[in-house]
C-alpha cells in the first residue's frame, strides 16, 4: 500500500474511534438490539438502553462519512464500512418493528431517536448512490477485495473499468450495499429512482456515442433510398450493438447491485430496456407508414426483420414487467413482416403487368425478365429462414380468410402427387411466382412464327428457371425433387419436339425410301434429295446459327442430338448413293457437304451469330 494510503487509513481509524461511545462494544450492541426485536413486546422496553449507543454510533459515523468526497465516502476500511451497514440494517429492523406499536409511549419516543439516524443513514445511502452512479470511474481503495476480512495484501478486481458500464468491483459492491440497505429499510422506490433515472442517462450517452439519431416519418418519406438505406444501415449496426453489448452489460449490472433483490433488479432492467428499444423501434415503424418500396429494397427488410428477432429473443424475462417489451418489439416486428410480405408480393405483379413490347427476344435468349425473377428469388431464399417466419406469422391466425386460401392453395398443389408433402405458407407463394413466370414465358414464346425457336425460346428459359433452383440448396429444398423431376421431363419433351420440327424434313432428304423406281435407283430423284437436302440444311445453319442457347450444356445436348441423328444418316445416305451420280463434276455440283463438313457446322449451331456458315478447312 502506498504511503498516501496508509496515511488516509490511518486517519480514518483515528476519526472511528474518537466517533465510538465510551466503553462500546460493537458486537454486544447489536447481539443486544436482535434480542430486543426478537423478544419486543408493547410495555416492556427493558432493552431499550441498548437502541441509544446504536443510534449514536450511526449519526457519528454520518458525521464522518459526510467529511469525506462523494463516491469515495465507502471502500477505505471495508470492516468500518460493514460494521455501518450491520449498525444500520438493525436500526432498520428496529424502526420498522417499532412502528407496530403507535399507542406505546415508550416505543413511539425510542422510535423518534431512531428514526432521525435512520432517515440521516437513507440520507447519506442516496447521495452516495447517486454520486457512484455519476462517476463510475472513479478510484478508491486499489487493493479491495469484498471477499477479505481485511484490505491489507487482498488481490484487486479483475474486471476491466475501460468497458461499459465502466464501474469498478468495488463501486459494484458498494452500490449492492446501499441497495440492499435501502430497500431493506423501505427507501426502495427512492433507491430505484435513482438508479433507473442515473442508467437511462448512463444509456442515452452510450447512444450518442453510436451516432444514433430520432428520425421520424416526416423524415422518411424526404429521404432518397440511399440516405434511408445508410440510416438503416446504422439502426442495424445499433440494435446489434445494444442485443450483443449494451443490454448484457446492462442486466449484469443490475443483478450485481440488486442481488439480494431479484424481482427488483429484473423490473428496473425491463424498465430500462423498454425505454431504449421504444426509442429504437421508433425508426421500423416509421418505415411501414405510406412510402411504397420497390422490390430490391426486400432485403433491407429482411435484415431489420432480423434484427428485430434478436432483440425479441433477448433474455429480459416472462414477468408482467417484460410484457411493454415484448409487446412493442412483437408489434414492430409484425409491421416489417406485413412490409416484407407486401413487397415481396410486388414480384407477383411484376410478372403479371410486364408488358415489355409484343417484340420476341432475339434468338430464343433467357427473357430478362426470367433472369430478374429467378436471382431475385435465389437471393431471397438466402433469408429462407426468416420468410418463412415471416409468412408462418401472418397466416398464424386459424380460421382467417387467408389461412384458408393457404391451406386450398396448398392442397392444389399437392394432390396431384402422394410424394408432395404440404407446403409451408412462404414456399407456396415461391411456387406459384415460378408457376406464375412460366405462365408468362408460355405466353412470350407464341410470338415467334418459328416454331422451332419457340421451343428454343422454351427450353433456354425452362433451364434457366431449373438450373437457378438446383443452384439454391434452399429454393430446391422447398421446391422438391418431385417437382425437378418434372420439370426436366418437359424440357425433355421440348428438346424431343425441336428435334422432330427442325430435323425431320432434313431426315426425310436423305432417307433410302423412294429413292428406286422399279428396283433401279432414280438419278433425277437422287439428285432432287441431293438438292433438297443442301437446300434444307443451308436454311437451317443459316437461321439458328444466330439464334441463342447460352447454357453451355443445353446447347452440348442439342447438338449431340443433332448430330446423332442427321450425321449417320448422311454418311449412309452418301455411301449409299454416291457413285450413282455421272462423274466427281456431276457428284461436286449435288453433294456439298462431307459427314465432318455437318459435324463442324452442327458444332456451330446455337451461338447466335450471324457469320457465314461455309465449311471450315
Amino acid at each position: 500500500m502506498e504511503k498516501d494510503d496508509s496515511f488516509i487509513l490511518e486517519i480514518v481509524d483515528e476519526n472511528e474511534k474518537a466517533s465510538k461511545p465510551a466503553g462500546f462494544n460493537l458486537d454486544q450492541t447489536l447481539e443486544e438490539v436482535d434480542q430486543f426485536i426478537q423478544k419486543l413486546v408493547p410495555g416492556e422496553n427493558k432493552f431499550v438502553k441498548c437502541i441509544d449507543p446504536l443510534q449514536e454510533l450511526v449519526d457519528s459515523r454520518i458525521a464522518l462519512y459526510e467529511q469525506k468526497e462523494p463516491a469515495a465516502k465507502f471502500g477505505l476500511n471495508i470492516d468500518e464500512d460493514n460494521s455501518f451497514f450491520e449498525a444500520v440494517r438493525r436500526l432498520s429492523l428496529i424502526v420498522n418493528n417499532l412502528d407496530e406499536f403507535p399507542s406505546d409511549l415508550a416505543a413511539i419516543s425510542c422510535l423518534n431517536r431512531a428514526s432521525s439516524a435512520h432517515f440521516r443513514a437513507m440520507l447519506l445511502f442516496e447521495c452516495e448512490l447517486r454520486a457512484l452512479l455519476d462517476n463510475p470511474k472513479r478510484t478508491g481503495n486499489p487493493n479491495f477485495d469484498p471477499k477479505s476480512p481485511n484490505t491489507d495484501g487482498s488481490q484487486g478486481s479483475s474486471k476491466s473499468e475501460d468497458e461499459f458500464p465502466y464501474f469498478s468491483s468495488q463501486s459494484i459492491h458498494v452500490m449492492n450495499q446501499i441497495a440492499t440497505a435501502m430497500i431493506l429499510a423501505g427507501y426502495e422506490a427512492e433507491c430505484c429512482t435513482v438508479y433507473g433515472g442515473l442508467r437511462l442517462k448512463a444509456l442515452d450517452v452510450e447512444f450518442s456515442k453510436q451516432c444514433y439519431e430520432n428520425i421520424n416519418v416526416e423524415d422518411i418519406q424526404k429521404m432518397s433510398w440511399e440516405s434511408l438505406e445508410e440510416e438503416i444501415n446504422n439502426w442495424i449496426h445499433i440494435m446489434k450493438f445494444c442485443t450483443t453489448n449494451l443490454f448484457p452489460a446492462e442486466r449484469n449490472l443490475c443483478d450485481s447491485v440488486f442481488s439480494d433483490n431479484r424481482l427488483t433488479a429484473q423490473r428496473l432492467f425491463c424498465d430500462l430496456a423498454t425505454s431504449l428499444s421504444i426509442r429504437l423501434l421508433n425508426f421500423p415503424n416509421a418505415l411501414v407508414w405510406p412510402r411504397r418500396y420497390s422490390t430490391e429494397k426486400l432485403f433491407k427488410f429482411l435484415d431489420i426483420y432480423e434484427t428485430l428477432h434478436d432483440l425479441a429473443n433477448l433474455n429480459i424475462g416472462n414477468d408482467s414487467s417484460a410484457e411493454e417489451f415484448m409487446s412493442e418489439t412483437s408489434m414492430a416486428q409484425s409491421r416489417i413482416g406485413g412490409a416484407v410480405m407486401s413487397i415481396f408480393s410486388q414480384i407477383e405483379s411484376s410478372i403479371k403487368n410486364d408488358n415489355a413490347g409484343r417484340t420476341p427476344v432475339a434468338g430464343g435468349a433467357v427473357h430478362p425478365l426470367t433472369r430478374y425473377t429467378m436471382n431475385y428469388l435465389k437471393y431471397a431464399c438466402e433469408y429462407k429462414d426468416t420468410l418463412e417466419q415471416v409468412f408462418q406469422k401472418q397466416d398464424k391466425v386459424q380460421g382467417s380468410p387467408r389461412q384458408k386460401v393457404v391451406e386450398q392453395e396448398s392442397k392444389d398443389v399437392t394432390e396431384d402427387d402422394d410424394r408432395c408433402p404440404p407446403l409451408s405458407p412462404f414456399a407456396l407463394k415461391l411456387m406459384m411466382v415460378i408457376d406464375l413466370l412460366d405462365a408468362n414465358i408460355e405466353m412470350k414464346s407464341k410470338l415467334y412464327r418459328n416454331p422451332a425457336l419457340r421451343l428454343v425460346f422454351l427450353m433456354n428459359n425452362g433451364r434457366y428457371i431449373l438450373q437457378k433452383i438446383k443452384e439454391s440448396a434452399e429454393i430446391y429444398e422447398m421446391m422438391g425433387p418431385y417437382w425437378s423431376r418434372k420439370r426436366t421431363s418437359e424440357l425433355r419433351r421440348y428438346h424431343k419436339t425441336y428435334q422432330r420440327e427442325t430435323w425431320s424434313n432434313v431426315l426425310q432428304c436423305i432417307s433410302h425410301e423412294g429413292v428406286q423406281v422399279n428396283g433401279k435407283v432414280s438419278k433425277p430423284i437422287l439428285k432432287e434429295r441431293f438438292k433438297n437436302f443442301n437446300t434444307i440444311f443451308d436454311e437451317i445453319l443459316k437461321t439458328q446459327s444466330s439464334w441463342i442457347v447460352s447454357d453451355g450444356k443445353l446447347r452440348s445436348e442439342l447438338r449431340v442430338s443433332i448430330s446423332s441423328v442427321v450425321i449417320p444418316a448422311y454418311r449412309s445416305f452418301l455411301g449409299r448413293f454416291k457413285s450413282y451420280l455421272d462423274n466427281n463434276k456431276q457428284a461436286g455440283k449435288y453433294i456439298k457437304y462431307q459427314p465432318e463438313d455437318i459435324e463442324e457446322l452442327i458444332e456451330q449451331l446455337f451461338e447466335g451469330n450471324t457469320a457465314s456458315m461455309a465449311p471450315r478447312r
